[in-house]
């Protein structure tokens, strides 16, 4: 008997066991249906984030709820495509582009700019900004763009620029002279010079010069004049000249400290002086012994005083000459009247002379340049003056 009561037992034990693992499973089997029902209706979705796509799931009604459960807070300058309230559809394709706040300097003028471009070239297309290949950016076109970042801008423009006397236009960005020579690679010797100074600001159609300086030595070989000594001489006619030996030039070699600018000389300094070889004088010896000439046919008599002296020529209508003589003679009124000057303390003025080359004359006139033995003959033309030129005659005093 008490075995057929635990046998009973037993059974209801096992059958309700069965039963509560019956109820465990259908709840199971009821949850991942569920499950995956609930996964089976979601709409997958392709989301490009910066550029970057992958595939997501989602039961959010708009673009604003997907890009929610990703934890994208979406700034009001950032690109969002399609925007936020679009209803979201199976196989939808959603872009998100972060904006960056950058402040861009063009020539020390800031400003503060939001954009979604990748690069500092994009950036600067997007603003219309132009950039020319002259012009400086920093950081490089390529950079990227990053939140905070500063672009700087520097605008060329053209400079007048004079080197060595060369003229050129150049593009620049530089502040001061001194960026300018430095930006175009050009060097200064030690004496080179620049116009305006070097911290001196550089601005659009300003005119900048650089003056190259050299200094340099050029020896000249130079002649140096001899002397002309004269020697009374008893035994040779008055008025006459002999050369007794000719005079040599000496030579020196000088040595000058030129100073070019530009290559044109702007000052010569004589540094040293070297003999090379001496001058010799030249020796002339005068005659001062007076001659008696006897008479030829055609010359005046023998009894006249004779003597050589220097003579040269003039006319009536020289500068500032008046045409009248100091004894009253009217030249231009008798141009061919015979007239010399004389100095009246050798030869007397109305003297009769015989002046060779030149025939007899009258000392008729005086002159500020005749003193001694010295005449000036009258001609009527300057062609006559200019071929008798300056000569040494012998004249002869008639009475």
């Amino acid at each position: 008997m008490m075995m057929i009561r635990l046998k009973a037992v037993m059974t209801r034990m096992f059958q309700g066991k069965w039963l509560l693992v019956t109820i465990a499973g259908l709840l199971v089997l009821g949850t991942a249906v569920s499950v995956g029902a609930y996964e089976l209706t979601k709409n997958t979705v392709t989301l490009s984030i910066d550029g970057k796509e992958k595939q997501v799931k989602s039961h959010a009604e708009t673009v604003k709820e997907v890009l929610s459960e990703h934890d994208i807070a979406v700034g009001s300058h950032d690109i969002v495509n399609p925007s936020l309230d679009t209803k979201v559809s199976h196989k939808m394709k959603i872009s998100w582009t972060p904006s960056y706040q950058v402040t861009i300097n063009i020539d020390g003028e800031e400003n503060e700019l939001w954009t979604t471009a990748d690069t500092v070239k994009e950036f600067l297309s997007s603003e219309k900004i132009q950039v020319t290949e002259h012009d400086k950016v920093k950081p490089d076109l390529d950079s990227s763009i990053k939140d905070g970042l500063t672009v700087e801008l520097h605008k060329a423009f053209q400079v007048n620029l004079n080197d060595g006397g060369k003229d050129k236009k150049v593009w620049t960005t530089s502040i001061t002279v001194a960026d300018l020579l430095e930006q175009h690679k050009i060097q200064l010797s030690e004496m080179d010079r620049v116009e305006p100074g070097m911290d001196a600001r550089v601005k659009t159609g300003g005119q900048v010069n650089i003056i190259r300086v050299e200094k340099v030595t050029d020896v000249v070989e130079e002649a140096v004049d001899y002397a002309v000594v004269k020697r009374k001489d008893n035994n040779l006619a008055e008025g006459r000249e002999r050369v007794i030996s000719q005079g040599v030039e000496g030579k020196v070699k000088k040595h000058y400290e030129v100073i070019l600018e530009n290559g044109k000389e702007v000052s010569r300094e004589l540094v040293k002086t070297e003999k090379i070889s001496d001058s010799k004088d030249k020796i002339v010896a005068v005659g001062t012994k007076e001659i008696q000439h006897t008479v030829s046919r055609g010359e005046p008599s023998s009894s006249s005083r004779e003597f050589y002296v220097s003579s040269t020529a003039y006319t009536a209508n020289c500068n500032g000459c008046s045409g009248i003589t100091s004894t009253g003679v009217n030249l231009k009124a008798n141009p061919n009247a015979k007239v010399i000057a004389v100095d009246p303390s050798v030869i007397p003025l109305g003297t009769r002379v015989w002046v060779e080359g030149y025939g007899y004359a009258v000392a008729a006139d005086t002159g500020g340049a005749i003193n001694g033995n010295k005449i000036d003959v009258f001609f009527n033309t300057k062609s006559e003056a200019y071929s008798w030129g300056r000569r040494t005659v012998l004249i002869k005093i008639l009475d």
